[in-house]
């Protein structure tokens, strides 16, 4: 016994000397900070090392890994106290703000989450966060040790640890010894795409509330199981400008409460403390506002939390040190110092106010749950026919933590209608989908369904508008009355009532689910037709473009042709109907000429330079990750090598061509052989005006002799008349051609450049604009001329092959559901 006690005295004493010696970044790295850029696994290491040193003080939490497979975790850092009841503290503010049932057992302390590195090459965040973690720990630091008597501090060292290590590794290997500070040496300038983004090269700041990607799925996750006061956002920004900090600018959204405004400005106050002190330059209430839902500061904003942007000059760029056009030098040590300070500030700032920031969230989700909030306080979607864009959309609310229902009986009701753009009268139908805002997510609720955003400042970052209605093409209503929800749950599609060797499964094609299935089946070999007329078979009415499995040409299959078939329909909720004939009611037998064999196709994507990174990355990840099928992808700069009778299609994502394709005409040859090429946004400039295609611009007004007098201090409102920063219009479709199929005519498109092209003369006008095609969010007076009777989707035929003409990106970060048929189609039916 007395042996037992001896030791445990003994590991005692250790763990207590070890705390006290715990190691400095130097001392543990073996280099200064800012003396090279750390690999991730470094950074790991470290806080692994710092918890391992403070185990009464530090509890680290792996959330997952990236697909390139490195660990994705967060340390949490408080009072021994504290940690001692951290699970307890975590739970008793879930309870306090109803997301848990029960009630909080003792007071919560103040929970502040700081971020670092969500863009891979703005690479000094997750340097400072080592010295961040280090000073947390510290006990000779006074200041560090008061914020954690009433502050419980989450940090995730790097949220993008793929790319950060894609620039890490790169500038390690191309840089000088000591780095070189000339603008133009190779260790400032990136090759594409880049360590911005992240693997599926998506920019995970603006994934937030969408979570298309792996990475923001797994922090989302543990982000809403803590849901903390505070979350602070670390990036770069130009090397030329100093360094931005709170308060933001506006537009602010008008859900901010006052307290979160009165926020911003305390913030500003602590951190300029820490810059005035050192006598370093910053600025604040320009350029980054709170407006956009999904980005590190608004996302959490519209959590309820108090969120920042930190933004510091430098960037992929300034490497170790950089030259600035102020003749000053830039390093990445200072770097490193001024995101400290700013880390240092609002965990200073939120210590300062931690009972009343506790309140003011607390009543920021209680108040929605007794009340309701805004104009509109339920958002009914139409299920009928449309249950896998209904199934797909609550699959994103679950991640968000949304409730939801479905209605259980037939009702009337009033409200504004989506689609008509006003109020009017509508029926509730059974299994109808309904979004309140009476719940403590009801302020989320309002912002990412609402039809129309309010803007106080039309100068904005990002998008104005983002209505998950349109989004996911849904009938939808918003009424000002709380409508009531059954326990009714949204039924399957699914039947399994299959007997016997069908002659035939036949699949109506409406949406993205519709998509997934076609690709499972083909990637497993199984030849599918589709019907270019609608039908009618069995009392069940199809329209164009839907999907004819015959047993016939897949004889070679035996069994496993209907066990793929009805594996991947349950597996995406397919309704399938097995046919015991080839004649249907009305419309084309399944022999006829009308019901055409799809193409098995063998698919390239152009990357590299010239080519949009983020465009690139949607599309790649469509393929690998949404649909899961196969995809080759050319480096543009090889494209003349490339054998091109070998593929059947070219995606050109947007981005300027001229470079990789040079004259074209080994492309022209190419399509007039029975190549089909996809041309999205910018890539479809190269095709404007060119003898042999049909796509034009419109022509430009003749200028006026007048001279126009400007005047300079407007100049950045003069040139918003020319944009559009995200806003929604209705595009006409055309659904009998296939490119248009399962669409019902009419695609809302999320617009971020106006458009400028004239209908085509030869050729097909799928998706166009008409004189008024505008529904909601900002567009400068001179680009809404521009919209009006312009093209947005057309299919040129040209020898045996075809152009498809893409001037919207219905792929765009990945979250733009309804897109996502329309590009199906572009792959598939356009045959």
């Amino acid at each position: 016994m007395r042996r037992i006690i001896t030791t445990l005295f003994l590991c005692h004493n250790l763990l207590s000397l070890s705390a006290q010696i715990t190691k400095t970044p130097e001392e543990f790295l073996g280099y200064k900070l800012g003396a090279k850029f750390s690999f991730h696994h470094r950074i790991v290491d470290y806080v692994r090392y710092i918890a391992l040193q403070n185990p009464t003080q530090v509890k680290t939490i792996d959330y997952g890994s990236t697909f390139e497979g490195r660990p994705l975790m967060v340390a949490v850092i408080a009072s021994p106290e504290n940690l001692a009841r951290i699970e307890e503290i975590r739970t008793n503010n879930l309870k306090n703000i109803g997301l848990l049932e029960g009630k909080a057992t003792a007071k919560v302390p103040a929970i502040a989450w700081l971020s670092y590195n969500v863009h891979g090459n703005e690479a000094v965040s997750s340097e400072a966060v080592m010295q961040v973690l280090y000073e947390l720990l510290n006990k000779n630091n006074i200041t560090t040790q008061a914020f954690l008597k009433n502050t419980v501090v989450i940090i995730d060292p790097c949220i993008n640890p793929d790319g950060r290590d894609r620039y890490a590794q790169w500038y390690n290997r191309v840089s000088n010894q000591g780095g070189n500070a000339t603008p133009f040496a190779i260790e400032h300038n990136e090759p594409w795409p880049g360590g911005r983004f992240s693997h599926y090269i998506f920019d995970p700041n603006r994934d937030w509330a969408w979570q298309t990607q792996e990475i923001t799925q797994q922090r989302v996750k543990l982000y809403n199981q803590w849901m903390p006061h505070l979350h602070a956002d670390f990036h770069e920004m130009g090397v030329n400008t100093p360094y931005y900090f709170a308060p933001s600018a506006k537009p602010y959204h008008e859900d901010l409460t006052k307290w979160q405004r009165e926020f911003q400005q305390t913030l500003g106050e602590f951190n300029k403390k820490y810059f005035d002190k050192n006598y370093w330059l910053y600025f604040s209430k320009e350029n980054y506002d709170l407006l956009y839902p999904s980005y590190g500061d608004t996302y959490p904003s519209y959590n309820g939390a108090i969120g920042m942007t930190y933004e510091q000059g430098g960037g992929g760029r300034a490497g170790l040190q950089i030259a600035k056009e102020d003749s000053d030098t830039l390093t990445l040590s200072q770097r490193i110092s001024h995101h400290f300070a700013t880390s240092m500030g609002s965990l200073e700032a939120i210590s300062s106010r931690a009972d009343k920031t506790v309140d003011e969230f607390t009543k920021f989700f209680t108040d929605k749950t007794a009340n309701g909030y805004g104009v509109y306080k339920s958002f009914v979607m139409k299920t009928k026919g449309d249950e896998a864009k209904v199934q797909a959309l609550t699959g994103l609310l679950d991640k968000l933590q949304i409730s939801y229902g479905f209605a259980a009986k037939e009702s009337s009701s009033t409200g504004f209608g989506y689609q008509s753009l006003k109020d009017e009268s509508f029926k509730i139908e059974v299994n109808d989908l309904i979004i309140s805002t009476f719940q403590p997510k009801g302020t989320l609720v309002k912002i990412l369904f609402e039809p129309k955003t309010a803007l106080e400042d039309s100068v904005t970052y990002d998008l104005t508008t983002w209505s998950l209605a349109y989004g996911y093409g849904l009938k939808a209503f918003a009424t000002k009355e709380k409508v009531s929800v059954g326990n009714a749950k949204l039924s399957s599609n699914f039947s399994h009532n299959f007997e016997g060797k069908p002659y035939a499964y036949v699949s109506a094609w409406k949406s993205f689910e519709d998509v997934k299935f076609l690709s499972k089946i083909l990637a497993a070999g199984i030849k599918v037709r589709f019907n270019e007329n609608p039908f009618e078979m069995d009392g069940r009415k199809f329209d164009a473009g839907s999907l004819v499995i015959t047993r016939t040409n897949n004889e070679r299959m035996g069994d496993n042709f209907d066990k793929t078939i009805q594996s991947a329909a349950k597996e995406f909720n397919i309704n399938l109907l097995a046919t015991t004939s080839g004649m249907v009611s009305s419309g084309n037998d399944f022999g006829s000429g009308s019901v055409n064999v799809l193409k098995n196709p063998r698919v390239a994507l152009v990357a590299g330079d010239g080519v949009t990174p983020t465009a690139f990355g949607e599309v790649w990840h469509f393929f690998e990750q949404q649909i899961n099928y196969p995809i080759t992808v050319i480096e543009g700069n090889t494209f003349s090598r490339v054998p091109l009778d070998q593929l059947d299609v070219i995606i050109l994502a947007d981005g300027s061509y001229d470079k990789i394709l040079g004259n074209g005409d080994a492309l022209k040859k190419w399509i007039q052989n029975g190549g089909k090429l996809i041309a999205m946004e910018g890539a479809t400039s190269y095709f404007a005006d060119k003898d042999g295609y049909a796509l034009k611009r419109k022509k430009e007004a003749t200028p006026s002799d007048k001279i126009e007098l400007k005047v300079y201090g407007t100049r950045e409102r003069e040139a918003i008349m020319d944009q559009i920063p995200g806003a929604i219009y209705k595009v006409e479709l055309d659904k009998t051609h296939p490119l248009g199929y399962g669409t019902e005519g009419v695609y809302y498109s999320l617009v971020r450049d106006p458009y400028n092209y004239d209908y085509l003369k030869e050729g097909w006008n799928v998706g166009y604009l008409k004189d008024n095609n505008y529904v909601t969010g900002f567009v400068g007076k001179n680009a809404k001329e521009k919209m009006k009777n312009t093209l947005i989707f057309g299919v040129q035929e040209l020898g045996k092959g075809k152009i498809i003409y893409m001037g919207d990106d219905p792929l765009f970060r990945g979250f733009w559901y309804s897109g996502k048929l329309i590009f199906g189609n572009a792959l598939f039916t356009v045959n």
